[in-house]
């Protein structure tokens, strides 16, 4: 869940449900483009964690959140499409990347503004036509 008064963003609420592997997939894109900019590291995906799952999953998640908040706080990162469809949009990485290539039936800022408009639905999983 994300919220921000930030201009950069074209929905100011959104919610979406990411996989660690789209992280990564993010992670890429972003050092693709981004030049000599640092781009923040992920955290870890060890196998082998002390303790619970519950407990594994939390810093997880914590970890990811770190990530994303040091990933907009940098400007050419904030710049890069594919970061805001996968913050504002529950559309899969392939479904991204067409509609960043021009691909998609829809432009970026439409893709986000259509999943605003359709609600925040955890159960949802991505419209590939949207």
């Amino acid at each position: 869940f994300s919220q921000t008064n930030s201009k950069a963003f074209t929905a100011k609420t959104s919610c979406v449900r990411r996989r660690y592997r789209e992280f990564v997939w993010l992670r890429r894109q972003l050092q693709k483009n981004a030049g000599l900019v640092p781009v923040p590291e992920l955290p870890g995906k060890s196998a082998f964690f002390v303790g619970s799952t519950d407990e594994f999953i939390e810093r997880r998640r914590q970890g990811l959140q770190q990530f994303l908040e040091r990933v907009v706080q940098s400007a050419v990162l904030l710049s890069d499409s594919r970061l805001h469809l996968f913050l504002q949009s529950q559309l899969p990485v392939a479904a991204i990347e067409a509609c960043v290539q021009g691909r998609g039936p829809h432009s970026v800022t439409e893709a986000i503004l259509h999943y605003a408009m359709a609600g925040c639905a955890w159960g949802q999983r991505g419209d590939s036509q949207a």
